[in-house]
This record gives C-alpha cells, structure tokens and sequence, in this order.
C-alpha cells in the first residue's frame, strides 16, 4: 500500500503541470506545433493511468490547449472520469473541461445524468455549486429533461449560494426544456421575495429574459417588481425591472399611471447615467401608452428632454449615443419638444464620430417642418460639401431625400426647389446613389402635374450637359460615373412627357451626340426608347413643309445612329435598337406612299397615362392555382462531356464580331473576348494599336479645323513629340490663354441652383414680418388676415401630389406579417400562459370503484324518515347553506392570500377603496334610519308578531319539503335517461411472465378535458406483488392527474397475492381531446426473489383515443343534408379498407365509436353516420362499398383534427 502511494507521489512529482507546458509553449515558439503535439501525445499516455490526480492534471493541460485552439473531443470520456471524483479540486477541473469543450450533441452527455444528479445533491455547497455552473455550459433537452425536478429542489435549499446558482440555471432548462416552466414559475416566482438579495436579484434576471421576448406572460408579476423597484437599492437589478415595465406598459396601460411618479423620483435623484437612461426610456413607453389617459404630461416630458440634452452635451461618445437615441424616440410622439434642441442635434453633424452623425440625420428627419424644410436641406448640403468620406456621403444624399419625401411630400410648399436640389445632388462628386436621385425625380415628375413642366426644362439641361458625369480612367478611357443613373430619369422624362419640351428636336440631338455607347445598357435602352417618343412629338408637330422636311432629315440621322445598337452585347439595348429601326423604316414607307395617318400610328404606341406604382405591388400579387414557380418550364438537357464547344461564329446570334462600326465597338466592349489562341491575342492588339493610331489623327485634325481650339506656339508646332504629347488624350499641359472680351462671362460659382428658392423664402418672411409690425389693427382682425393669407399661400404654392398607387388585378391588400423571430427561436416554445393552468381543474386520483366513480353529480338526497318531514327540511336547509358558503369562498378571496398579486385589483385599489367607504357609509345610513323609525315602546304586539312569524316558518318548510319531492322525482328521472358513458373494450398493455395489465378508456359524462382509464393488473406468478409505482410520463396536451404529488408517481395501496387480479382507475386531465394521444408509462413493483426482494419494472403506452369524446346524438336526414351542404366542416380525411362487410363496419362503428346510422341507401352498398363531440364538433362518416370488395370511408368534420384522428381509429379498428 506505502508503495503504490509513494508511487503514484513519484509520477505525479515527474509528470509535466500546466506552468510547465505553458513555458515550454512560450520557448517552443518556432516549433510551437511539433511540441504541442509531442505534449499531446504525453498527456495521452497520462489519461492511461490509474492514478486520478495524475488524469486531472491531463485534463487541466487539455483544458489549456483547447483554448488556443485544439480539439480536445476525443477525451470526452476521460473528463467524465475527473468529473466523477470525490475530491473537490480534481472534479472543478474536470467541469472546466467539460464546460469548454462540450456542447448540446456531444455524445457522452448520455452518461453524466445520474453522476449530475448525485453532485447535485451532495452535501458540500461547492460540489453543487460546481456542477450548477458547469452544466449551464452544455445542457441539452435530455439532461434539462431529466434533472427539472432536480434543479427545482435546489431551488429551496437553505444555502443562498446554491439557491443562486440553479436559479440562474433555471434559464437554461426553460430554453432547453420549455415543459418546465409551467411547473418551476411557482417556484420561481417565490424567490423574487428571498431574504438574500443575490438570489433575489438572479430570479429577477431570469424572469426579465423570459419576458424580453414574451412580456404578456409575465403580466401579473407587475405588484411584485413595483415592489422591488421602489424598495431596492440595486442599480443593476433595478436596470432589469425598469427595462420589464417598459415592455409589460403598452400591454396594460393602467399599469403607466402607477409608474409615471416613481420613475420621475428616480430619474431626479439617481446619478447612475445607465439608469437615467432606462428610466427615460420607459417614462417615453408609460406617456406613449396612457398618451389618452393623462390629459398633461409635459413636464415629465421637458424633464426627460433635459436630462437627454445633459447626456449629448457630454464629452463621453458612449453618452452622447444614448442621448440620441433615447431623443429620437421621444421625437415620434412629441416632436416640439425636440425641435427646440435643433441647434444641438446640427452641432453632432460636426462630430468625429460617424454614428453619432448617422443619429443627429435620423433626429433631423422628425424635426422637419415647412417653415424649416429648406433651411435644414440647405445645411445639409453645405455639409455633405466638405463630408469625408463615401459611405457617410451617401447616407446623407439618402437623408434629404427621405426628409423631404416623407408623408407624400408633405412639407414641400415650392417643387421647383426640391427638382433643383435633386439637380444640384446629381452634379456632387463623389456620390453613389444615382438611382435613389433617378427615382425620386421621376416620381416627382408623376405625381405632381404641375411641376412637369420645370421638370422637362431641367432634365434637358441635364442632357445637354451630360458630358459631365463623364470621368477618364487609368487607361485613358471615358467612363461615366455612378451618378449617370440620373440620365436614366432625365431621359425617360423629356420622352414621356415631350408635349412640355419647347425644342424636342435640340433634345433629340443632344441624345445623340452624347457618348451613349459608353453608359450602361439599361440606360441605353432608355435612351433609345425615349429617342422613338421624341421623334413621335416632333413628328405630330410638324405642320409646315419645312418642319416635315426637318423631321423626315430627323428620320434617316435616327436610323443611322440607331442601326449600330443593333450589334449591342445587351440583349435589351439590342432589342430596343431593332424595334425601333423596323418601325422608323415602317413610317419612312408610309411616308414615301404619302400616308397620312402614320403620325397617329406612331403615337398610338406611347399613348395612356403612366401612374406610379405601389410599393411591395408584386409580392401582393396572389398565385394562382396549379402555378409552382420552382417546377422547370422546359426540362434542361442532359449535360454531356462530349459536346462540341461553340466557336466563334456561334456568338453572332447576339452580336456581330464585324470590326465594320469599329467606334462603336470601343466605346462598349472589350477586346480580346472571345480569342482562343495566342495568335489571335497579338492580332487584336495590333489592330487596337492602329485604331489608336487613326483616332489620334482624327483628333489632330478635328483640333485643327476647330476655331475654338487653342493652338500652341510655332515651335510646338514644329515639334512632332511635343505635337502627340499635345494631342495626346492623357496630355496634361494645356496652354491658358488670357482672351479680352467686351461682355464678360456670367461664370457660376459655387452656389446651387436651389439656393435662390431659399433666399425668396427668406424674403418672403422677413416682409411679412415687417407687415406684422407696421401693422396697428385689432389682434382679432389680424389673426384672421394672417390665417387667411396663410391659406391662400398653402392654396397657392402647394400643388396637388397623387397619392393613390396602382396595384395588380387580385393583389392583397396587405402582407401577411410574422412577428419576425425565425422559426428555431427558443423563446417560441416559451410563450406559455402561465396565468392559467395549462389543464382543467384537477379531480384528484381515483381509488373506489369505477361504478364510484362514473357516477352521477346530481344523485338523491337522503332523507330521515318522520312524520311532519321536519327532520328532512333542515337536512335540506343545512346542504343549501352549505353549498352558499361554498361559492362565497369561491367568489371572495381566501385568507392568507396577497391580494396585491392579483393585478386587477393592485392596478385599481384605489377605486376599490373608494366604493369601500361608500359602502359603509350607505350601510351606516341605513342603521341610523332603521333606529330613527323603530320604536321601543311596543312590548304588546311582541308576541303576535312573533306567533305570525312562527306561522309563516312552518308553512314555508313544507313548501320547501314539496319542493324536494318533486325535485327528487325529477333527479329520478334525469338518473333513468341520462347517458351512459362511453366505454372502449379492455385492450392489453403489458403481458409479463409475472405480471399482466389491461386497460380500457371511459368518458366522465358532459367533460371533455377528463378520462377515466381503469388498469387492471393480474398476478400470475406464484409470489406476492407489492410496492407498486404507477407513473406516466405527461404530453403537451395530457397528463395524469396525480394530486398533490405532481412530479411522482401514484402509489398503489395494494398487495396482490398469486392468481389475484385488481382493477384500478386512473384520472388523466386532456387539454386538447379531439386528437389521439400516446403516452409512456412505468410501472415498478416489489416481489420475493431467491435472495430477497426483487424491485422489476414494466414498461408500457398507454392510448387515449379521441372517440370517446363522441356521442350518438339523434339528427334526421334533412338536417343532415342541410350540415353537409354547409360550410361549416372543413376537415376531410379517407381511408380504404379490406376484408370487411358494410354491416360489420356499422355495427362496431355504433358499439365501438358511439355513432349513430342516419341512413342508408336501399341497395345496401352505402351509409352515413354521424356523431357529436362533447366540444361541440360535429362529425360525419360516408362508408360506400366498392366494386373489388374494399369499404372507402370518407369523414368530415368541424374540426380537422377530430376528422383524421377517428378516421385513423377506423383504419386501426377494421386492419
């Protein structure tokens, strides 16, 4: 024994410890692999080893490398060993271990439950304090399963420390195993009023979570937090019920009104800016949600706001953040209040940091009105001006668009403004969002007729000038940038609405002479489309010989230029392009024979009214019937390797290869595409070099027959190198000449073309300004000019904008909306109501008879025999005043009950009060009138009146005795008529070689959510069965009702000797009873074996079928035609059948499933049958004999679930 002691000292003394790896680690740094691997291979040979602390110390190391990275998963069964240890220090190693590189589907998590469960209740506070912490890290649904009732123990033990810890734990059970929360939420519901604030505070954690995602399950906790929040001292904890009540206000807005004072206190005193924070965030929730409750809250108000204005003029990032967010929520419900901070919100556009610029924008979007919309644009502008910084550039471009677009342009009074700031936003460099300015002029252009007009002359000035979106790239070649999208718009509106365009053919050439090959192809196509539009305008225009002269000359440039688009590599350009040339030559031949309808012709093709369309207008679109947008229209063909590969001419099926339009060719496509071999790659950049070559002498010549050029001097001239360098398109030195001119040139600066819209508008209020002070009426008088004035101003300036949006035939009105959490979400199967029992009330476990216990509510009264029947009537009395004392403690609340937890009554308690005192008061009225009018002098008439009352006894007790008579005869007769349960024949559950147990399922008459299932249990051993154990494992939708011991088992008091036989019936609460239910059960029993006692245990399931919820209620044909006929039963189901008559079919339909044959045809071939379901469902059965001998059954029921389940009792009946 010394020996292997000292041995196992000697072999922990030798083997590395974690310092040691860690250093050899730090001095291995060029080989750190090899050594960590040479490490590995040691602590491999360690795990071998029998000596536990030598295997803990393997694990520690493992612990280390698998936190720089290396999977330690294959020692998944070693650190199950170090966490079985009995000694503390080994076991917190192997938990560690256990923590980090376990997950939910590590495979040996199988074998930890019963070793968890032993931790769990260990004696030592540490050893389960341990374990609760490690488990938080790898739990699963069998673990949570399993050790539920484990933890909830743990919840009431008498050491803080473990309270703490598997109150914590709980959170992760919930998530993992949402079926005990049910249960636990009593449990946990206590701990909120532990003495120990650690545990207090950790069940406010929990509870907190739980509700962040499903707050109107915790609504009843609300008295209790109130509680807390004005009672603790927590920062943290107060954080966490403050943010609570913020969620739990918009679900009960009296809730705001108990709030609103104590979170002003709080926010008055507290110095903590993080719950400053959360207080001002659910004081905006309480005045949002009781905004009709409260009839002024502005001080509360004004208070959060100068609290927010404190945390944005701090120097702290972090706070200044806080500060606009928690002001843009105040913005959406009381924007005045936040538009008096202006100034400030302007200051953060100057911040270094770009989120707090980004939230300074969102700030400025509420805070728009129409006296301020242009000054805020124009700051805006100024500032996107000197902005660094693409992205943020961009945000900004999108934040003046949406400012100004808001509530269908509502704030706009002048359009001519906001189309020069879309202009002066399309001429920013440096910008991306070309296609956000596109659209916002084109649906300005739409829906507001009247400024189509300025909108048509600005886009032509777009296009004369679209050269300058133009950039030259690295390799000298013209490109244009991101912000050419606004062509698009420009030239979609100059076609559309061409009547407006006072010189459609200088437009028509501006079009034209543009670089148009180089822009997108989408933008091609617009461009040639809207050509065809303007052609049409000029072509209806032209009255005079000279103007259809003019147009016919339009015609033929039209065709020359557009013939090349028909070479494009875009398919859409090239359709465009072919379209509109084979039209041209169409009108050209009507033209030549001296048509005369050619122009209405041609017109007709752009004829109607374009309206904008509504957003979302394709998803509302509903699909049709028999359309699966995923199936393949055409099948594809089979791949195959051998497939010749297409050669070049294959490739004229899109676009010609010619070199014939070679300009063309450069300004939209690549060379070298499409070449295949080395040879043809040389040839084509031969060729690319004499192109240059003949565009650079075309340029010189071009250079020199233009009057406008400015030539250089003689000597660079004679230059020939300094002649290219001039000519060269990448040259950059250019002479500047000075020229002397007697007008001088109106250059623009700086200054935007929307900036004089600005200085009328300040224009205009300073004159109405000076008007307000020279004017000296009556203050009525001029309140009604200046309403007036500023009526016609609004009739005047803002022009009618359409609003109504087009939507496809069919469209839904709206989507269909989810609450957006992703189906995987744990917090789904969390939204439980935990206010009301998930089962009916419980009856609690049946151990009589069955005859006891199906037995009638309603039975007779026993009466004692006597003559005047006096004895009965106050047996009678007595029972009435007993059952009236029964339902006023039903109705009143018990003693020993917290009325505060019911919220109804904390959130008017007040009110309660109120009617309270008047209620004593009337009652204190009443005495004093009572005594007034009563009157003591009377000693005579005391005894008659109390002979008449004696009178009026007696005879109202033989009133009552006829009373029960005839009530007990009709008792008798409800007993005779009434149904008799529904009973199903007794089916085999286990058949063991010492213990055999059948069952059979009895409906309680007139309840749906109750079953009775007699078990009964033969002994056909020759030894004694005791100690028996009946247990069920419980569903989502039923349960065995077990009493007061809900998560054990049922014990059975009885002994069965050998051969005896016993039945015993069970009570099972069901929640849903129109669907089948499987359940899992146990039963554990005692019997004598050779040495001694032996425990066995027999597995079962159990089966409730829904059909004995049925009952054969009578109903005739014509009302059975009539139900049928109806909408009213949507739930359809079938089967067919072999082997089985009609008649045998209907007979044990009837005896068996309780349903009741309507009729039947005269050949016999086909009946209906028809049931009714305790929840008030109906169900109909069609069985039909077929032709080859099979039964089809059709069923059709108010409910879909009660159609497929009885449905599939039938299939499992007649198998």
């Amino acid at each position: 024994m010394a020996l292997t002691k000292l041995k196992g000292n000697l072999e922990r003394i030798l083997d590395k410890n974690l310092a040691d790896l860690v250093r050899g680690i730090r001095n291995n740094k060029e080989n750190e692999v090899k050594y960590i691997a040479q490490c590995i291979e040691e602590i491999k040979a360690e795990l071998k080893q029998e000596n536990i602390a030598v295997k803990a110390n393997a694990v520690a190391k493992l612990s280390y490398l698998q936190m720089i990275g290396y999977d330690i998963s294959w020692a998944g069964f070693n650190i199950i060993e170090v966490m079985s240890s009995n000694k503390f220090t080994f076991k917190r190693i192997g938990y560690l271990a256990a923590s980090q590189s376990f997950h939910q589907d590590t495979e040996v998590l199988m074998l930890t439950t019963n070793m968890i469960r032993k931790d769990l209740s260990s004696q030592s506070q540490y050893d389960a304090g341990v374990t609760l912490s490690g488990l938080a890290c790898f739990i699963n649904q069998d673990l949570a399963r399993d050790l539920a009732n484990d933890l909830m123990t743990l919840l009431s033990s008498t050491k803080p420390y473990i309270r703490k810890k598997a109150v914590l734990l709980m959170y992760k059970v919930f998530l993992s195993f949402p079926d005990a929360l049910r249960p636990a939420f009593p449990r946990l519901k206590e701990k909120l009023e532990d003495p120990d604030p650690g545990v207090q505070s950790a069940a406010v954690n929990v509870i907190c979570e739980l509700a962040r995602k499903n707050p109107k399950n915790y609504l009843s906790l609300a008295p209790i937090f109130f509680k807390l929040m004005t009672s603790s001292t927590n920062n943290w904890m107060l954080i966490k019920i403050i943010k609570l009540f913020g969620a739990l206000t918009p679900l009960e807005p009296r809730l705001g009104k108990k709030l609103i004072e104590p979170l002003t206190n709080l926010i008055h005193s507290t110095s903590a800016m993080s719950l400053l924070y959360e207080c001002i965030n659910t004081v905006i929730a309480v005045l949002i949600s009781i905004s009709t409750g409260m009839p002024s809250h502005s001080a509360s108000i004004q208070l959060c706001v100068q609290k927010l204005r404190i945390l944005i003029e701090d120097s702290d990032q972090n706070l200044k953040y806080l500060g606009l967010l928690a002001m843009s929520k105040i913005l959406k419900t009381h924007p005045k209040s936040v538009q008096a901070h202006k100034d400030l919100i302007l200051l953060c556009l100057d911040d270094k940091d770009e989120s707090i610029r980004l939230r300074a924008l969102d700030l400025l979007y509420g805070m728009v009105s129409k006296k301020n919309l242009m000054e805020i644009v124009k700051k805006l502008m100024v500032h996107m001006d000197r902005a660094e910084g693409t992205q943020y550039r961009d945000e900004l471009l999108s934040k003046i668009i949406e400012i100004c677009s808001q509530d269908n342009y509502h704030f706009i009074t002048s359009f001519e403004w906001y189309i020069s700031v879309l202009v002066d936003l399309s001429r920013m460099e440096g910008l991306r969002q070309g296609h956000v300015v596109a659209s916002q002029l084109m649906d300005v252009t739409i829906r507001v007729p009247a400024i189509r007009p300025f909108s048509v002359e600005q886009m032509a000035l777009l296009l004369e000038t679209s050269s300058g979106f133009a950039v030259r790239g690295i390799t000298g070649q013209v490109a244009f940038s991101s912000m050419c999208e606004v062509l698009y718009a420009a030239a979609w509106i100059c076609g559309e609405f061409a009547s407006h365009l006072k010189e459609p053919e200088a437009v028509l050439e501006c079009v034209l002479k543009s670089k148009v090959t180089v822009l997108p192809g989408h933008i091609q196509a617009v461009f040639i489309h809207n050509l065809m539009k303007l052609y049409a305008h000029i072509l209806r225009k032209a009255s005079t010989a000279e103007e259809k002269e003019r147009a016919r000359q339009t015609l033929c440039v039209l065709q020359e230029r557009l013939t090349p688009f028909m070479q494009s590599a875009d398919l859409e350009v090239q359709e465009r392009a072919s379209t509109a040339v084979h039209v041209l030559r169409v009108i050209s031949k009507l033209q030549d024979v001296g048509e005369a309808d050619a122009v209405n012709e041609l017109m007709q093709l752009f004829q109607g009214e374009l309206n904008p369309v509504a957003p979302k207008a394709q998803r509302k679109v509903p699909l049709p019937d028999g359309l699966d947008l995923d199936a393949w229209i055409n099948e594809p063909e089979p791949e195959s390797n051998d497939e010749p590969k297409a050669d070049k001419g294959s490739l004229d099926i899109f676009y010609k290869t010619s070199t014939s339009v070679s300009d063309f060719r450069d300004g939209y496509q690549g060379e070298s595409v499409y070449e295949e071999t080395e040879h043809m790659q040389s040839e084509d950049v031969r060729q690319s070099a004499a192109r240059q070559q003949v565009r650079r002498e075309a340029l010189r010549v071009e250079q020199a027959n233009n009057p406008h050029y400015l030539k250089a001097s003689s000597q660079a001239r004679q230059s020939p190198s300094a002649s290219s360098q001039l000519l060269s398109p990448a040259s950059e030195e250019i002479p500047v000449m000075s020229i002397n001119l007697s007008v001088p040139l109106q250059v623009s600066t700086s200054k935007k073309l929307s900036d004089k819209y600005l200085e009328l508008e300040r224009n205009k209020e300073a004159s109405s300004d000076s008007k307000k002070h020279r004017s000296k009426r009556d203050k009525k008088k001029k309140k009604k000019k200046d309403s007036s004035d500023e009526e016609e101003t609004i009739q005047i300036v803002a022009p009618q904008v359409i609003s109504t949006m087009e939507l496809p035939e069919g469209a839904r009105l709206s989507d269909s909306e989810d609450d957006g959490r992703p189906q995987t979400d744990p917090h789904r199967a969390l939204n439980i109501d935990l206010d009301t029992p998930s089962y009916p009330k419980e009856k609690p476990v049946v151990c009589a008879s069955l005859e006891q216990a199906v037995s009638t509510p309603s039975t007779k009264i026993k009466k004692s025999k006597s003559k005047n029947g006096i004895e009965g009537s106050k047996e009678e009395k007595a029972r009435r005043k007993k059952t009236k004392q029964e339902k006023e403690e039903k109705v009143a609340p018990s003693k020993g009950v917290n009325l505060n937890d019911d919220l109804d009554f904390w959130l008017s308690a007040s009110n309660g009060n109120e009617s309270k005192k008047k209620k004593v008061a009337t009652k204190a009225e009443m005495t004093v009138e009572e005594t007034a009018t009563s009157d003591p002098k009377k000693p005579a008439k005391n005894k008659k009146d109390k002979k008449e009352k004696k009178e009026k006894k007696s005879k109202k007790e033989k009133r009552e005795m006829k009373d029960t008579q005839d009530r007990d005869e009709q008792n008798n007769h409800l007993s005779e008529n009434m149904i008799t349960p529904v009973t199903t024949a007794w089916k085999p559950l286990v058949d063991d070689k010492r213990l055999v147990m059948k069952y059979r399922v009895v409906a309680v008459p007139h309840d749906q959510h109750q079953v009775l299932v007699p078990v009964m249990l033969h002994n056909r051993s020759s030894k004694t069965i005791h100690s028996m154990n009946f247990n069920v494992v419980d569903s989502a939708n039923a349960r065995l009702c077990r009493g007061q011991h809900e998560q054990d088992g049922v014990e059975l008091p009885h002994q069965l000797a050998s051969q005896s036989r016993v039945e015993i019936p069970f009570a099972f609460a069901v929640m849903d009873s129109t669907m089948v239910h499987q359940l899992r059960g146990v039963l554990t029993y005692m019997t004598q074996g050779e040495n001694g006692s032996v425990s066995e245990k027999l597995d079962f399931k159990l089966q409730i079928p829904c059909s004995v919820f049925l009952t054969s209620d009578p109903m005739s044909n014509d009302q059975f035609a009539e139900l049928l006929a109806s909408q009213e039963l949507p739930g359809k189901a079938k089967i067919l059948c072999e082997g089985i008559a009609l008649t045998q079919a209907l007979d044990r339909a009837s005896r068996e499933l309780n349903m009741r044959l309507v009729e039947m045809d005269s050949s016999g071939t086909s009946a209906s049958l028809y049931s009714h379901h305790l929840s008030d469902h109906h169900l109909c059965i069609l069985m039909k004999s077929q032709a080859d001998g099979r039964l089809s059954i059709y069923g059709k029921s108010s409910n879909p679930s009660l159609a497929s389940s009885v449905i599939e009792e039938m299939r499992q009946m007649f198998a």
